[in-house]
């Protein structure tokens, strides 16, 4: 049996995380059966409580990414629901965001779901996500789930009549529907159109087939849409740049319109407009802001800590919009969204550099495929008025250069060495006149001349992220040279910025 400090320790922020598979020399499985039988049955529990309901009144859906471990932790946490005695709808292969979705859906109404997934971590990694209608659980959330899984010993069920759902095609009609909607021109509105699908060989191949094809689109040259779960092309991750070089490389090649890669379950999702220009990070926030300036003036965009001075100004100047950038993280952002909107501040989308993107007309949900119709719905506008999606953009500017060091903390509490790190380098930052940014919400950000730079504290690992950007060629160095004076005599962290 499992140690109450080994089930612990698969808290991942908000979710959990673990190595499900034997596969990859010096890494044991810790995200065992038993781990995620009884961690089930602790979300069991937290649900109960937290809708007052008891458990034999509990409607819970559950679904997977493509993984190759899927299967066996599927059936080990289906077996602890049918224990617990709540009704139980397999999804089989879905998205993230399409899991939440089955709690909203009149065809489903789940009072909690769970999906199995590590977004676009290796094969040998697996992990589970949880909802209920307030959207993903909280850090805290997922404390008390992994404390009720201690308590609570691995069970075993006889599952071969629990009930199937093609929640990925309920999905699918409702996305279809919007864009008919909002376009409404008929049932084809993306005719004339060729949109390629990278999905990496992730859970997102559903879109070329169930999203793009009924509405006209033309999607011939898409690629890895097969479900795989070792993945045998590329990382399905748009921040990987062979996986973008991937995409780019099947917009051009078959002279499409847009090409877009979504990560393994869906959640995120980048872009290629047809002249190969990847719609990513920075661009990509652009994008979707410059999308929902016009029902949005005026609003605040809110973004994490990474974002470049270029979209500041793209957002602040062009648009007419505020930008809040906060901090890393994509619950940091969305809960920041939310609380923006509750206390009377009109904020229409929290979104990372990553691709995690929620909307507040789509329940704060961080949702690759949404991103992706709203940006077919405007990407067809524009193709009807004879423009392109890059004249959206067309005014933002781009740093000269963009590096990111993960400088190593071999302190056993690096969190708190870190913060130390943090105190004395903002110190030393202030007694050589170098300016702080203000405001600021993560970390320490100097501003200089050419650029800036941001040290930060990892959200989970032992290490300080430092992303320095520059306006000028050959200012990272200048800029890192300066950092490497203020982080000097720090034993225990490896400064290695070259």
């Amino acid at each position: 049996m499992m140690k109450d400090n080994e089930l612990m320790k698969l808290q991942n922020g908000s979710d959990v995380r673990g190595i499900a598979v034997e596969g990859v020399e010096g890494e044991s499985v810790n995200l065992t059966t038993e781990a995620v039988n009884r961690i089930a049955s602790g979300f069991v529990e937290f649900l109960s409580n937290k809708l007052n309901k008891s458990k034999n009144d509990l409607k819970i859906a559950i679904g997977h990414d493509s993984r190759i471990s899927a299967p066996q932790i599927k059936s080990a946490a289906i077996k602890a629901l049918v224990v617990s005695g709540v009704e139980v709808l397999d999804c089989g292969l879905a998205s993230t965001p399409a899991m939440f979705m089955s709690i909203i859906f009149s065809e489903t109404k789940a009072d909690g779901s769970i999906m199995l997934t590590a977004s676009h971590l290796p094969f040998n990694r697996n992990g589970m996500k949880f909802f209920t209608k307030d959207g993903g659980l909280e850090k805290a959330d997922i404390k008390t789930v992994l404390t009720n899984a201690t308590k609570i010993n691995e069970v075993d069920a006889e599952i071969s009549s629990v009930k199937k759902f093609d929640l990925i095609s309920l999905y699918s009609d409702h996305l279809v529907k919007i864009i008919r909607d909002k376009l409404n021109i008929g049932d084809k509105p993306l005719n004339g159109m060729h949109i390629v699908v990278d999905a990496g060989n992730g859970g997102g191949g559903f879109f070329a087939g169930k999203v793009l094809q009924p509405l006209g689109a033309d999607t011939s040259g898409s690629q890895f849409l097969d479900p795989n779960g070792m993945f045998p092309n590329h990382i399905p991750n748009p921040e990987d740049k062979k996986a973008m070089a991937a995409i780019k490389k099947a917009v051009l090649d078959n002279k499409a319109d847009l090409g877009l890669i979504f990560d393994t379950d869906v959640d995120r999702m980048s872009a290629v407009l047809s002249d190969g220009e990847e719609v990513n990070r920075n661009a990509l926030i652009a994008m979707m802001a410059a999308i929902l300036a016009p029902d949005y003036p005026g609003s605040t965009i809110v973004t994490d800590s990474v974002t470049s001075d270029g979209l500041q100004k793209f957002l602040e100047n062009d648009l007419k919009l505020k930008h809040h950038r906060f901090k890393r993280g994509y619950k940091n952002v969305i809960n920041e969204c939310i609380r923006l909107n509750n206390s009377g501040t009109v904020s229409p989308l929290a979104i990372e550099t990553s691709g995690h993107g929620a909307l507040s007309e789509n329940y704060y949900l961080d949702d690759g495929a949404y991103l992706a119709v709203k940006l077919l719905i405007a990407a067809a506008k524009a193709h009807q008025s004879g423009k392109n999606l890059a004249s959206l953009i067309e005014t933002l500017e781009y740093p000269a250069e963009a590096v990111e060091y993960r400088l190593k903390i071999a302190a056993e509490d690096f969190k708190s060495y870190g913060e130390k790190v943090l105190e004395t380098f903002k110190q030393r930052a202030i007694k050589k006149n170098i300016k702080l940014a203000d405001p600021n919400y993560e970390g320490v950000r100097l501003i200089f001349n050419d650029g800036w730079a941001l040290l930060r504290l990892s959200l989970h690992d032992p290490n300080m992220p430092l992303n320095i950007e520059s306006n000028v060629v050959g200012g990272c160095k200048v800029i890192a040279d300066q950092i490497k004076e203020l982080l000097s005599g720090f034993e225990l962290l490896q400064v290695t910025i070259d």
